[in-house]
C-alpha cells in the first residue's frame, strides 16, 4: 500500500506529488497519455505577482524564490502593459492600482509595441512579470518525484474509487492501486473524483479560455514585448515563439472536457486585438482552448477534506496554477503534515475545504 495516491498529472498534481514524496511513497496518475495534457498544456504560463485575489497573492509571494532559483529557475523577462483607450477610463484606473503598475507615457508604449494605433491614448505598464518554462517546470517536480522513489503513471483513467479500513482502493488502468491518501488534483474533472470516493463535491465551476496564434505584426520582432492586455482583462496578446497568442479572456462554463476554440469566440477576441493596432490579423496560425477550474469565491481549495481528512484537495486552480504551483503544494504537504504553513493563517482559511462546508 502506497501512502498518496495522487489523482491528475498536471502542474497541481506533480507538484503535490513531489512535495508529498517528502513524507511518504506516491504513485501519480494520469488520464491522458502524456502529462500536462489539459489545462497546464494550454496555459499562457506567466508569474505575476499581483495577479489574483488575496489568498492567490500570498501564494505567488511564497513561491517567487522557487520560480526564480531552485533548479535554475523556470522564468524569463517578459514584462506587462495594460492598453487604454477614452472608451475605459474607470476600468483602466481600477488595473492600474490593482496590478500596481506605473503609467507610462504613449511615446514608451509605442517604444515598447510600436503597432499601437491612435485609440490607444494610455497605458501602464511593469517589467516584474515573467514566462515560465512551463515543460521544465514539471519536469523538474517529476524529477524531485522520482528521486524519492515515486511513480508517475500515464494513460491511467481512474474509474472506481472504494474506500476501506486503511485507505483507499482506486481502480485504474485496469489494476487497483491501494493508498493510505487521495490526492484529488484532477483539474476540471475534481468534482467527478470526488463523487466517485463518496465526497461532497465543492462546486467547481470549469470555464472555457480560447486562444489563437497569429504571425508577429509585419513580421516583427516580437521577442522583446510585454505581454498586453485590456482593462478588466477583456484581451490580451503574448509573444510566443516568433508569433503572438491572442485570446479574447472568455470565462464560459462548460462541462470538464477535452476543450476547443468556438470560430466566433475567436473572431471576437481578435477584433478587439485589432481594436488597439494598426496591423490586421490576416492569418490564424492555431488555436485551441483549456478550462480554468473556480470554486465558488475563486480561491485555490487546498488540503485535507473535512468529511475525510485521508481525501486530500489540490483543486480550484483557476488561471494561477503555474504561478502559485510551489507555494501550494507545499501548503498542501504541510496541512497534511501538521506543520506550520509559511503562508498567513487568515489566508490558509480562505484556502481550506472547510470553508466550503
Amino acid at each position: 500500500m502506497i501512502d498518496f495516491l495522487v489523482i491528475g498529472g498536471g502542474i497541481a498534481g506533480v507538484s503535490v506529488g513531489a512535495r508529498l514524496s517528502a513524507l511518504g511513497s506516491v504513485v501519480v496518475l494520469e488520464r491522458e497519455d502524456a502529462l500536462a495534457y489539459h489545462a497546464s498544456g494550454r496555459s499562457a504560463a506567466m508569474f505575476e505577482e499581483s495577479y489574483g485575489a488575496p489568498a492567490t497573492i500570498a501564494l505567488n509571494e511564497a513561491s517567487r524564490d522557487y520560480h526564480f532559483e531552485a533548479h535554475g529557475g523556470v522564468t524569463q523577462p517578459r514584462g506587462l502593459m495594460l492598453i487604454g483607450t477614452a472608451d475605459n477610463r474607470a476600468a483602466f484606473e481600477a488595473d492600474l492600482v490593482s496590478m500596481r503598475m506605473d503609467e507610462i507615457a504613449r511615446a514608451d508604449a509605442l517604444a515598447f509595441v510600436p503597432v499601437l494605433n491612435d485609440t490607444v491614448t494610455r497605458a501602464g505598464y511593469h517589467a516584474d512579470a515573467w514566462d515560465i518554462d512551463t515543460d521544465k517546470f514539471v519536469q523538474d517536480f517529476v524529477r524531485v518525484l522520482r528521486r524519492a522513489g515515486g511513480d508517475v503513471r500515464c494513460a491511467a483513467p481512474v474509474t472506481a474509487i472504494t474506500r476501506t479500513a486503511e485507505g483507499w482502493d482506486v481502480e485504474c488502468g485496469g489494476e487497483v492501486v491501494q493508498a493510505r491518501h487521495v490526492v484529488n488534483a484532477a483539474g476540471a474533472w475534481v468534482d467527478e473524483v470526488a463523487e466517485l470516493a463518496g465526497i461532497a463535491p465543492i462546486g467547481i465551476t470549469p470555464l472555457r479560455r480560447s486562444m489563437a496564434r497569429i504571425p508577429a505584426p509585419g513580421g516583427r520582432d516580437v521577442s522583446g514585448w510585454p505581454m498586453m492586455f485590456g482593462p478588466g482583462e477583456t484581451w490580451y496578446a503574448k509573444p510566443d515563439a516568433g508569433a503572438l497568442i491572442v485570446s479574447p479572456a472568455e470565462e464560459t462554463p462548460m462541462p470538464p472536457m477535452d476543450a476547443w476554440a468556438e470560430d466566433m469566440v475567436l473572431a471576437e477576441g481578435l477584433a478587439r486585438y485589432e481594436a488597439h493596432v494598426t496591423e490586421p490579423v490576416t492569418k490564424v496560425l492555431s488555436n485551441w482552448a483549456g478550462l480554468r477550474s473556480f470554486a465558488p469565491d475563486r480561491n485555490l481549495v487546498l488540503g485535507p477534506d473535512p468529511q475525510d481528512p485521508a481525501f486530500i484537495w489540490m483543486a480550484g486552480q483557476g488561471g494561477y496554477g503555474f504561478q502559485t504551483a510551489p507555494a501550494a503544494s507545499q501548503l498542501v504537504a504541510d496541512l497534511v503534515a501538521g506543520a506550520v504553513p509559511e503562508i498567513a493563517a487568515d489566508m490558509v482559511a480562505k484556502m481550506r475545504p472547510d470553508r466550503l462546508r
